[in-house]
């Protein structure tokens, strides 16, 4: 698609979708550097960084991993022995390269050596990689390579791409016509079918739409003693179907059908739990439904020590009341250890329940107190005592000790001083003793935590405007090896300069939000630049980063913007149960004042900052938020690029809407006709779920505004952004529109390039007044 710059042009797209394209409303007011953003691209950056962190792989039963590393001199593999405290190349690159070049007669760079599916064989104690679909074998420790066989491309490390093997690689699971079966791996004539229930839509194959007949995967986790596996399924059979189609890449274009539940949907996914022995070949359904209940969410499917019991939860539509349950593998018969209850809804990001030993004791994570912390509860679902209390939320699970009773967990917001989204490794005993911060350092800390008993993490940590920095520490939080520290000198001498971390006020006038701002790296302090905010809503997360990233924002502020992200209340689960929580029943709106307060106070701040031209952009809930920005303060920003947005949630999936939005049922009494024509009395059930939409905000456009989605987005549906064009027409607004052909949710490759330019470009018209036809080129070579 042409984007095109003349004044009021109409341009017909597909020969359905009319383009309205606003004409310019100022005179030219600087011109956008086009190169400096294309030096900085994330790419670009990437490039000159290398690796910013290290991501262990632990080897089985061993306090040893290895892990790789990119530098300004190539590519390393390292072998960590963290209770010897050594470090040591895993294999010389200038040998290993020799080698290669013997073995395949073509030479081989040792910097940069493409080694694929690098990984360890823990039953034969080796390395194995492939070249060249060729399979090959290093031992560590006597150097030796050895050529294996050619792989298949439709075979993985067991030599199948559709089952899934037990544990003692006796027996595969597998589907077929979407009932489950197992064979012996031995023989492929031994095969059991254990379901015969399964249909299109009711399958226990990962595929439910499958007409092939072909085997596929199957949804089952085998125990640990092989011998039972549990399979999941659900009946989505009275769901209603969701349609997008594909325009490129085949013949003809193609109608793609999937089943999608919508809020306030009355037939939404039915989840079932079935066990299953390879001893008698039999099965039996775990007794998950709740009569009082409708519309129950399955999670958390935890095993005991025996085969014989499971722990899993069961909760409600409206998503406020969950049940830990145990259950019976060889009766289904289930039973509640305990219920947890937290209004408006429970916070999935953390819930977790945790088995120890067997089902011997729980840790459960709950907000009853306004703050996530955990609980210790015995066998039978009794309450013990907490295990971390304060004004805090104590996040993820790192480790548990249950030798030592002993808690590893990620932190939030405990200690004064330290940003509260950095997350801080910290330790506990069970009985709520011994509390302590095991990193000292005030930053970002993201901890790999080792397999064995003995307790080693492995720790990146930055800030937004440090280095990373990549250590090993013991249980005490000592750090005992330094691992590595990103080398930043070739970005530093091409000039690149840290983003600035800020904080204001919500627009409650109490409410710390914090955030990012990125500068152009020509920043002159005595000029004055517009500001564009990058926006999220949330609620799981922020839109800013909180260590050390070479963001996409840098480029587009390198064209002559001040650059932002920021939070606002409604946003973090590490906050807060209130700041999290902000949004419920206001999806819309909720986040929009406390941006364009936070805007306001940096303006206040920095006379560098025009507030008169102020931009905003985001994707997905950022694509909604950025255009009911636009629509609800048109006085206040003047450009918004939405991409993706879920600009009416009311077709957007059942899940995110209804919780955060919440969901009502409605019970009344309609006359229906009886067997014997006689009219009578009958009782319904209805679920509600109405959301304001940005639809409804049309009349307000003043600014300019892009809208874009991918073609075959079947996570936000295309139909969301064209509903928000038909209401922006028939108000007789101008605006832009972008549909973005092959593309899903997420726009990779050329694609997401060539949009990147895009809204550099509609920044630089708007904002700049730079309309310069041939500034920038956006055709993107195919190769990126």
């Amino acid at each position: 698609m042409t984007i095109s710059h003349s004044r009021k042009l109409f341009s017909l797209f597909t020969g359905i979708l009319i383009f309205l394209i606003a004409a310019p409303s100022f005179a030219q007011q600087g011109k956008a550097n086009y190169e400096l953003a294309e030096r900085f691209t994330s790419d670009n950056m990437q490039k000159l960084a290398g690796s910013t962190g290290v991501y262990p792989q632990w080897i089985e039963d061993t306090n040893s991993f290895w892990y790789s590393y990119e530098t300004s001199q190539g590519n390393f593999w390292w072998y960590v022995d963290a209770e010897e405290e050594t470090k040591r190349p895993l294999f010389d690159r200038q040998r290993m390269a020799a080698e290669l070049t013997e073995m395949f007669n073509r030479t081989y760079n040792h910097k940069d050596l493409d080694l694929d599916d690098f990984d360890y064989d823990e039953d034969e104690e080796i390395f194995t990689f492939q070249v060249d679909s060729i399979q090959l074998r290093y031992d560590v420790d006597t150097q030796d390579l050895v050529r294996g066989d050619t792989l298949r491309d439709d075979e993985d490390e067991e030599g199948i791409d559709w089952g899934t093997y037990s544990p003692d690689s006796t027996w595969i699971a597998y589907a077929q016509n979407h009932d489950l079966y197992v064979m012996r791996a031995d023989s492929d004539s031994t095969v059991h079918r254990l379901t015969d229930s399964g249909e299109k839509f009711y399958s226990f194959g990962w595929n439910q739409s499958d007409t092939t007949g072909e085997r596929m995967n199957a949804r089952v986790q085998w125990f640990d003693d092989g011998v039972k596996l549990r399979a999941q399924r659900s009946d989505v059979r009275k769901v209603e179907d969701l349609w997008v189609i594909r325009h490129v890449g085949v013949e003809r274009p193609e109608l793609e059908t999937y089943k999608y539940a919508m809020p306030g949907d009355q037939h939404v996914p039915q989840p079932e739990l079935w066990v299953f022995s390879t001893e008698n070949m039999d099965g039996v359904e775990i007794q998950f439904d709740k009569p009082e209940w409708e519309d129950e969410l399955m999670g958390n499917i935890t095993e005991s020590d025996s085969s014989d019991t499971i722990y899993l939860t069961r909760q409600n539509r409206p998503r406020d009341t969950m049940e830990i349950l145990r259950a019976n593998t060889t009766t289904g018969e289930t039973e509640v250890l305990w219920t947890e209850t937290a209004k408006p809804y429970i916070n999935w990001e953390f819930t977790d329940l945790n088995v120890l030993e067997g089902g011997e004791e729980f840790l459960w994570w709950s907000e009853r107190t306004g703050w996530g912390q955990y609980y210790l509860y015995d066998s039978e679902g009794n309450l013990q005592n907490p295990i971390t209390e304060g004004y805090f939320t104590a996040g993820n699970i790192v480790k548990v000790d249950t030798t030592g009773r002993t808690l590893f967990f990620e932190g939030y917001g405990r200690e004064e001083g330290v940003h509260p989204d950095h997350s801080q490794l910290y330790r506990v005993n069970f009985d709520g003793s011994g509390m302590e911060r095991l990193t000292e350092e005030s930053a970002n800390h993201q901890i790999m935590e080792s397999e064995e008993e003995e307790n080693y993490f492995v720790d990146n940590y930055s800030t937004v405007s440090s280095i990373p920095r990549s250590v090993l520490r013991n249980e005490d939080g000592e750090i005992i090896m330094e691992l590595e520290t990103t080398d930043l000198s070739r970005l530093m001498e091409a000039g690149y300069k840290f983003p600035e971390s800020f904080k204001v006020k919500a627009n409650d006038d109490a409410t710390d939000i914090f955030g990012v701002m990125w500068k152009p790296f020509d920043f002159d302090s005595t000029k004055s630049y517009p500001i564009i905010a990058y926006c999220y809503p949330g609620p799981q997360t922020e839109p800013y980063p909180t260590d050390f990233s070479l963001s996409s924002q840098q480029a587009l502020a390198n064209l002559g913007f001040v650059v932002i992200a920021m939070g606002q209340r409604g946003g973090s689960p590490t906050r807060s149960k209130y700041y999290h929580n902000y949004g419920y029943g206001d999806l819309r709106d909720y986040p929009l004042a406390d941006n364009k307060y936070g805007i306001e106070q940096l303006a206040s701040r920095h006379d560098f900052i025009d507030q008169d031209r102020v931009g905003i952009y985001g994707h997905s809930g950022g694509g909604f938020m950025s255009t009911a920005a636009l629509l609800t303060y048109p006085d206040f920003y003047d450009v918004a690029v939405s991409t993706s947005g879920n600009h009416d949630n009311n077709i957007y999936n059942q899940w995110w809407s209804e919780v955060h939005n919440g969901i009502t049922k409605e019970t009344r009494t309609i006359k229906v006709e009886n067997d014997d024509g006689e009219e009578v009395d009958s009782t319904v059930t209805e679920w509600d779920a109405s959301i304001e939409t940005n639809q409804e905000l049309a009349p307000n456009l003043e600014g300019h505004l892009m809208l874009a989605t991918g073609m075959i987005d079947n996570n936000v549906h295309p139909g969301g952004t064209i509903r928000m064009a038909e209401a922006l027409i028939q108000e007789g607004k101008y605006f832009d529109f972008v549909l973005l052909p092959g593309q899903r949710h997420g726009y990779g490759g050329i694609h997401g390039e060539w949009f990147d330019r895009v809204r550099w470009r509609y920044f630089a018209e708007h904002l700049l007044g730079d309309y310069r036809p041939d500034a920038i080129d956006i055709n993107i070579p195919a190769d990126n």
